[in-house]
């Protein structure tokens, strides 16, 4: 992190696909700050498998939209899903223009997946890296713009905020432990999820969920925070990190649920909340720590052409999915609570936006549906990067004066941040 007291037009904290899109849809002489936490390699966007979902033409929409609605157990905002559905084919446009590729059938058609919740195939995808092909895509384009600065392993520890008004924030570099205030006329929070909280998640353990606690201490409104989602199929594994996720749609193409016995106990294509709740159950009749997933039912073809990277990281854990089932458990993978965003990411401090799993727009409600969230984060942040070039020409001219001193001890700092949002998820889930 080089020395600097520059003030930015824009400050993104976080590198995954809600802060590259915003950075692409920014103005090309606005001057943008990027943060990650890590490396921008090491951002859950690059994890995403399963796709991306896209409205295949009017007579799908009331479809999509109820099966949004279903899988969220109707608490969503209808507006915004709405919008995203609408919004949802000129999104695939702008990722195609940026170098994306998306599975084609023989005659150059996209071709589609289905997944658990969805009523019919509108999923995009790359192999089974459909996360890794769009990020890496829009990290590439980012990087060639001469308006956006990167700085690795910088982390946001507060935003400088005062009478309802943000001016940037402070941040932290990892290594030093140098602490510097970084001013800015809008600031964008995409800082992920919440999974290193969780001792099994599919999440980077360096996704705690700091944006939630700042914006908690800084009266930036958030809501259910209680609203986590489990992934009701991971590798089972004895070894301690992050578990590796078995896509939605191995489901969606066949692969189907075995008890102990070796006999199908459930529907494996009902929203993911539904399936963890059969497999938790039939891992406590059973007395087990998994259930198994037979993708030989796939076939093949398939399994080799649109799941490389399943089948090879499951060889390497000594399963080969052409002749065995694998096991399979539940565990922590999305967050849909998070900072309180209106329809254009906006929050309810000045010049502060989030997007990506750190917003809650409303979207996903209660459940969130298979491969939705990389077309809302996609969407809000392009909303969010418009609405700052409309009123960039208001930009701060004050800048507020703060002290470091309680960002010193480090992990004192973290314990508290990580006690916030649990005591509010707990006030959520018990009291509202």
């Amino acid at each position: 992190m080089p020395d600097t007291d520059k003030k930015w037009n824009v400050l993104i904290v976080g590198t995954g696909v809600a802060g590259l899109c915003c950075a692409l849809h920014l103005p090309r002489d606005c001057k943008i700050l990027m943060l990650t936490k890590s490396t921008v390699e090491e951002s859950d966007s690059f994890l995403a498998q399963g796709g991306i979902c896209m409205l295949r033409g009017q007579e799908d929409f009331a479809a999509y939209f109820e099966d949004t609605m279903r899988a969220g157990h109707y608490e969503n905002n209808a507006d915004a899903v709405r919008l995203m559905i609408e919004s949802s084919p000129a999104m695939i446009e702008d990722l195609v223009e940026c170098g994306v590729e998306f599975a084609r059938d023989e005659k150059g058609n996209f071709r589609f997946t289905r997944e658990g919740g969805h009523s019919r195939p509108r999923i995009l995808f790359h192999d089974d890296i459909t996360g890794k092909e769009i990020t890496s895509k829009l990290l590439s384009c980012v990087k060639k713009l001469s308006n956006v600065t990167i700085w690795e392993n910088v982390e946001l520890v507060d935003v400088i905020a005062k009478d309802k008004e943000c001016f940037g924030g402070v941040v932290r570099e990892n290594g030093s432990g140098k602490l510097t205030d970084v001013y800015a006329d809008f600031t964008l929070l995409a800082t992920g999820g919440v999974g290193g909280l969780y001792e099994n998640s599919t999440n980077f353990r360096h996704l705690t969920g700091d944006s939630l606690a700042i914006a908690l201490e800084n009266g930036v409104e958030v809501e259910h925070l209680n609203y986590v989602q489990i992934h009701p199929t991971t590798f089972y594994s004895e070894k301690h990190g992050r578990r590796f996720l078995i896509s939605e749609s191995v489901r969606g193409e066949g692969a189907v649920l075995l008890d102990a016995q070796g006999k199908r106990f459930c529907n494996e294509l009902l929203p993911r909340d539904i399936v963890t709740g059969d497999i938790l159950a039939q891992m406590k009749k059973d007395g087990t720590k998994h259930v198994w997933l037979d993708m030989r039912p796939v076939g093949e073809k398939t399994l080799k052409e649109h799941f490389p990277t399943i089948c090879s990281r499951c060889l390497q854990e000594g399963y080969d999915v052409l002749k065995t089932p694998i096991p399979v458990v539940p565990a922590q993978h999305y967050f849909m609570g998070g900072i309180k965003v209106d329809a254009d990411g906006k929050t309810n401090v000045k010049r502060l936006f989030a997007a990506g799993e750190t917003a809650c727009n409303g979207v996903h409600g209660k459940n969130r549906l298979a491969s939705n969230s990389l077309l809302e984060s996609l969407i809000w942040a392009k909303r969010a990067a418009a609405v700052m070039a409309a009123e960039r020409e208001n930009g701060i001219s004050a800048l507020p004066q703060i002290s470091h001193e309680k960002y010193e001890d480090y992990a004192a700092l973290k314990a508290k941040y990580a006690e916030l949002i649990r005591a509010e998820a707990e006030r959520e889930e018990y009291c509202d």
